[in-house]
């Protein structure tokens, strides 16, 4: 399993843009797979976004075209650029890895707002 360290969280204005960086402790090459979710307060938890080893994509219907996963093998380091951010995008959002055996790693989770 690895380690998941978020950051790029904050606080940004409607129509903004933010870019969360999720940090493995460790090689994400042999990760089957990593993506983004998200749990805004009172609301379940909903995945945001998935990238597969082969680099396809997967997102939510919420988020299509507004935001976009990518990953840095060299740094170990996935990332969600967060474009035209709404309101109800304000969440904790979570840096989640899925390993073989149905086995999973976390984040601790970063705090976005959107806010005017």
């Amino acid at each position: 399993q690895v380690q998941l360290v978020e950051s790029g969280g904050g606080l940004v204005q409607p129509g903004g843009s933010l870019r969360l960086s999720c940090a493995a402790s460790r090689s994400i090459l042999s990760i089957n797979a990593m993506g983004w979710y998200r749990q805004a307060t009172g609301k379940q938890r909903e995945a945001v976004a998935r990238i597969s080893s082969d680099d396809t994509t997967n997102y939510a219907d919420s988020v299509k075209g507004r935001f976009t996963i990518s990953r840095d093998n060299a740094k170990n380091t996935v990332y969600l650029q967060m474009n035209s951010l709404k309101f109800e995008d304000t969440a904790i959002y979570y840096c989640k890895v899925d390993h073989q055996f149905g086995l999973t790693s976390w984040g601790q989770g970063i705090q976005v707002t959107v806010s005017s």
